[in-house]
Protein backbone atom coordinates (compact mmCIF):
# COMPACT_ATOMS: atom_id res chain seq x y z
CA UNK A 1 0.00 0.00 0.00
CA UNK A 2 1.33 3.42 -0.93
CA UNK A 3 2.26 5.95 1.72
CA UNK A 4 -0.58 8.30 0.74
CA UNK A 5 -3.20 5.58 1.02
CA UNK A 6 -1.75 4.37 4.30
CA UNK A 7 -1.88 7.86 5.76
CA UNK A 8 -5.46 8.08 4.53
CA UNK A 9 -6.41 4.92 6.38
CA UNK A 10 -4.67 6.13 9.54
CA UNK A 11 -6.26 9.57 9.42
CA UNK A 12 -9.68 8.09 8.86
CA UNK A 13 -9.25 5.72 11.76
CA UNK A 14 -8.42 8.57 14.09
CA UNK A 15 -10.91 11.17 12.87
CA UNK A 16 -13.87 8.88 12.34
CA UNK A 17 -13.43 6.26 15.03
CA UNK A 18 -16.77 7.23 16.60
CA UNK A 19 -18.74 7.09 13.33
CA UNK A 20 -19.93 3.87 11.67
CA UNK A 21 -18.58 4.35 8.17
CA UNK A 22 -20.23 1.14 6.97
CA UNK A 23 -23.62 2.49 8.00
CA UNK A 24 -22.93 5.79 6.27
CA UNK A 25 -21.79 4.05 3.07
CA UNK A 26 -24.94 1.95 2.99
CA UNK A 27 -26.91 5.14 3.55
CA UNK A 28 -25.12 6.65 0.57
CA UNK A 29 -26.15 3.73 -1.61
CA UNK A 30 -29.74 4.06 -0.38
CA UNK A 31 -29.62 7.78 -1.20
CA UNK A 32 -28.53 6.75 -4.68
CA UNK A 33 -31.12 4.06 -5.47
CA UNK A 34 -32.72 2.56 -2.37
CA UNK A 35 -35.04 0.14 -4.19
CA UNK A 36 -32.08 -1.54 -5.84
CA UNK A 37 -30.28 -1.87 -2.50
CA UNK A 38 -33.26 -3.51 -0.79
CA UNK A 39 -34.19 -5.50 -3.91
CA UNK A 40 -37.67 -3.98 -4.13
CA UNK A 41 -39.81 -3.37 -7.19
CA UNK A 42 -39.32 0.00 -8.84
CA UNK A 43 -41.97 2.48 -7.68
CA UNK A 44 -44.61 2.73 -10.41
CA UNK A 45 -45.99 6.16 -9.53
CA UNK A 46 -44.34 9.57 -9.27
CA UNK A 47 -43.32 10.50 -5.72
CA UNK A 48 -46.04 12.69 -4.14
CA UNK A 49 -43.56 15.45 -3.28
CA UNK A 50 -42.04 15.64 -6.75
CA UNK A 51 -43.17 18.85 -8.51
CA UNK A 52 -44.85 17.70 -11.73
CA UNK A 53 -43.89 20.87 -13.59
CA UNK A 54 -40.19 20.26 -13.00
CA UNK A 55 -39.88 17.63 -15.71
CA UNK A 56 -43.02 16.70 -17.69
CA UNK A 57 -41.27 13.62 -19.08
CA UNK A 58 -40.61 12.19 -15.62
CA UNK A 59 -43.85 10.19 -15.82
CA UNK A 60 -42.00 7.93 -18.25
CA UNK A 61 -39.61 6.96 -15.44
CA UNK A 62 -41.52 7.55 -12.18
CA UNK A 63 -39.08 5.46 -10.13
CA UNK A 64 -36.46 8.18 -10.65
CA UNK A 65 -38.52 10.57 -8.53
CA UNK A 66 -38.12 8.23 -5.55
CA UNK A 67 -34.33 8.49 -5.61
CA UNK A 68 -33.16 10.92 -2.93
CA UNK A 69 -30.55 12.33 -5.26
CA UNK A 70 -33.18 13.28 -7.85
CA UNK A 71 -34.49 16.15 -5.73
CA UNK A 72 -31.62 16.82 -3.34
CA UNK A 73 -28.74 16.34 -5.78
CA UNK A 74 -25.59 14.26 -5.71
CA UNK A 75 -23.95 17.20 -3.97
CA UNK A 76 -26.73 17.39 -1.36
CA UNK A 77 -27.33 21.05 -2.19
CA UNK A 78 -30.63 20.70 -4.02
CA UNK A 79 -31.78 23.92 -5.71
CA UNK A 80 -28.58 25.68 -4.63
CA UNK A 81 -26.17 23.20 -6.19
CA UNK A 82 -25.59 21.36 -9.45
CA UNK A 83 -29.35 20.82 -9.81
CA UNK A 84 -30.13 24.53 -9.67
CA UNK A 85 -30.97 24.32 -13.37
CA UNK A 86 -31.37 21.72 -16.09
CA UNK A 87 -33.55 18.64 -16.40
CA UNK A 88 -33.01 17.65 -12.76
CA UNK A 89 -33.97 21.04 -11.31
CA UNK A 90 -36.95 20.78 -8.96
CA UNK A 91 -36.59 23.84 -6.75
CA UNK A 92 -36.35 21.55 -3.72
CA UNK A 93 -33.87 22.36 -0.97
CA UNK A 94 -30.81 20.25 -0.27
CA UNK A 95 -30.07 18.06 2.72
CA UNK A 96 -27.00 20.07 3.71
CA UNK A 97 -29.02 21.88 6.37
CA UNK A 98 -29.18 18.63 8.35
CA UNK A 99 -25.42 18.11 8.60
CA UNK A 100 -24.52 17.43 12.22
CA UNK A 101 -28.16 17.08 13.21
CA UNK A 102 -30.12 14.34 14.94
CA UNK A 103 -30.46 11.12 12.92
CA UNK A 104 -33.79 10.47 14.64
CA UNK A 105 -35.17 13.67 13.12
CA UNK A 106 -34.18 12.45 9.66
CA UNK A 107 -35.84 9.08 10.29
CA UNK A 108 -39.01 10.90 11.34
CA UNK A 109 -39.01 12.79 8.02
CA UNK A 110 -38.46 9.57 6.08
CA UNK A 111 -41.42 7.97 7.86
CA UNK A 112 -43.70 10.98 7.36
CA UNK A 113 -46.67 10.73 5.02
CA UNK A 114 -44.97 13.13 2.64
CA UNK A 115 -41.80 11.13 2.11
CA UNK A 116 -43.54 7.80 2.53
CA UNK A 117 -40.64 5.47 3.32
CA UNK A 118 -42.13 3.97 6.48
CA UNK A 119 -43.19 0.77 4.72
CA UNK A 120 -40.34 0.67 2.22
CA UNK A 121 -37.17 0.65 4.31
CA UNK A 122 -36.24 -1.35 7.37
CA UNK A 123 -35.41 0.45 10.60
CA UNK A 124 -31.72 -0.26 10.01
CA UNK A 125 -31.82 1.08 6.47
CA UNK A 126 -33.55 4.25 7.65
CA UNK A 127 -30.89 4.63 10.34
CA UNK A 128 -28.16 4.18 7.74
CA UNK A 129 -29.74 6.74 5.42
CA UNK A 130 -30.11 9.15 8.32
CA UNK A 131 -26.46 8.62 9.28
CA UNK A 132 -25.45 9.47 5.73
CA UNK A 133 -27.50 12.68 5.79
CA UNK A 134 -26.21 13.77 9.19
CA UNK A 135 -22.61 12.53 9.13
CA UNK A 136 -21.78 11.49 5.58
CA UNK A 137 -22.05 14.67 3.53
CA UNK A 138 -18.80 16.31 2.52
CA UNK A 139 -17.57 19.78 1.68
CA UNK A 140 -17.06 19.46 -2.06
CA UNK A 141 -14.94 22.59 -2.48
CA UNK A 142 -11.55 20.92 -1.83
CA UNK A 143 -12.30 18.12 -4.28
CA UNK A 144 -14.36 19.48 -7.20
CA UNK A 145 -14.29 22.82 -8.99
CA UNK A 146 -17.99 23.62 -9.31
CA UNK A 147 -17.56 25.91 -12.32
CA UNK A 148 -15.49 23.59 -14.51
CA UNK A 149 -16.68 20.32 -12.92
CA UNK A 150 -13.04 19.22 -12.82
CA UNK A 151 -11.62 17.14 -10.02
CA UNK A 152 -9.03 18.92 -7.91
CA UNK A 153 -7.36 15.61 -7.14
CA UNK A 154 -3.98 14.24 -8.19
CA UNK A 155 -4.48 12.06 -11.27
CA UNK A 156 -1.12 10.31 -10.86
CA UNK A 157 -1.91 9.29 -7.29
CA UNK A 158 -5.41 8.33 -8.39
CA UNK A 159 -3.99 6.05 -11.05
CA UNK A 160 -2.10 4.10 -8.40
CA UNK A 161 -5.37 3.42 -6.60
CA UNK A 162 -7.37 2.69 -9.74
CA UNK A 163 -4.79 0.26 -11.08
CA UNK A 164 -4.82 -1.75 -7.86
CA UNK A 165 -8.32 -1.43 -6.40
CA UNK A 166 -10.54 -0.79 -9.42
CA UNK A 167 -8.83 -2.38 -12.41
CA UNK A 168 -10.05 -5.91 -11.68
CA UNK A 169 -13.66 -4.97 -12.48
CA UNK A 170 -13.25 -1.92 -14.72
CA UNK A 171 -10.17 -2.84 -16.77
CA UNK A 172 -7.12 -0.71 -17.48
CA UNK A 173 -9.08 1.67 -19.71
CA UNK A 174 -12.19 1.82 -17.52
CA UNK A 175 -14.35 0.21 -20.21
CA UNK A 176 -15.71 -2.65 -18.14
CA UNK A 177 -18.29 -3.96 -17.44
CA UNK A 178 -19.46 -3.81 -21.04
CA UNK A 179 -23.04 -2.91 -20.08
CA UNK A 180 -22.02 0.44 -18.61
CA UNK A 181 -20.51 3.53 -20.27
CA UNK A 182 -16.72 3.98 -20.17
CA UNK A 183 -15.72 5.56 -16.86
CA UNK A 184 -13.93 8.35 -18.68
CA UNK A 185 -17.26 9.51 -20.11
CA UNK A 186 -18.88 9.88 -16.68
CA UNK A 187 -16.66 12.57 -15.16
CA UNK A 188 -18.90 15.37 -16.46
CA UNK A 189 -20.94 14.63 -13.33
CA UNK A 190 -18.11 14.54 -10.77
CA UNK A 191 -20.45 14.60 -7.78
CA UNK A 192 -22.18 11.39 -8.84
CA UNK A 193 -18.92 9.61 -9.63
CA UNK A 194 -17.27 10.61 -6.35
CA UNK A 195 -20.43 9.68 -4.45
CA UNK A 196 -20.16 6.19 -5.89
CA UNK A 197 -16.41 5.98 -5.23
CA UNK A 198 -17.05 6.86 -1.59
CA UNK A 199 -20.14 4.72 -1.03
CA UNK A 200 -20.14 2.03 -3.70
CA UNK A 201 -22.69 1.12 -6.36
CA UNK A 202 -26.14 -0.07 -5.20
CA UNK A 203 -26.48 -3.87 -5.24
CA UNK A 204 -23.01 -4.34 -6.74
CA UNK A 205 -19.72 -5.57 -5.29
CA UNK A 206 -17.97 -2.23 -5.83
CA UNK A 207 -15.93 -1.34 -2.73
CA UNK A 208 -16.68 1.89 -0.88
CA UNK A 209 -13.64 4.06 -0.15
CA UNK A 210 -15.45 6.15 2.45
CA UNK A 211 -13.32 5.01 5.39
CA UNK A 212 -10.13 6.43 3.90
CA UNK A 213 -9.14 10.04 3.29
CA UNK A 214 -11.64 11.49 0.80
CA UNK A 215 -8.73 12.99 -1.11
CA UNK A 216 -8.06 9.45 -2.35
CA UNK A 217 -11.51 9.38 -3.98
CA UNK A 218 -10.87 12.80 -5.53
CA UNK A 219 -7.58 11.49 -6.90
CA UNK A 220 -9.34 8.52 -8.48
CA UNK A 221 -11.91 10.90 -9.99
CA UNK A 222 -9.07 12.97 -11.49
CA UNK A 223 -7.53 9.83 -12.98
CA UNK A 224 -10.83 8.77 -14.55
CA UNK A 225 -10.77 12.02 -16.53
CA UNK A 226 -7.63 10.75 -18.29
CA UNK A 227 -9.30 7.55 -19.49
CA UNK A 228 -10.96 7.06 -22.90
CA UNK A 229 -14.45 8.50 -23.20
CA UNK A 230 -15.48 6.04 -25.90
Amino acid sequence: MGAVALVGFMAAGIAWADVDQGSIANGGRLYDKWYKVVKAEKPAAVHPLYPAAANPKIAEAPDATWRCKECHGWDGLGKDGAYSSGKHATGIVGINGMIGGDPAAVVAILKSDGHGFGDKLSDQDMTDLANFVVSGQIDWAPYVDAASKASLGDAVAGGQVFNTVCVGCHGLEGKLPKEMPPLGSLVSNPWEVMHKILNGQPAESMPALRAIDHQVAANVLAYLATLPKE
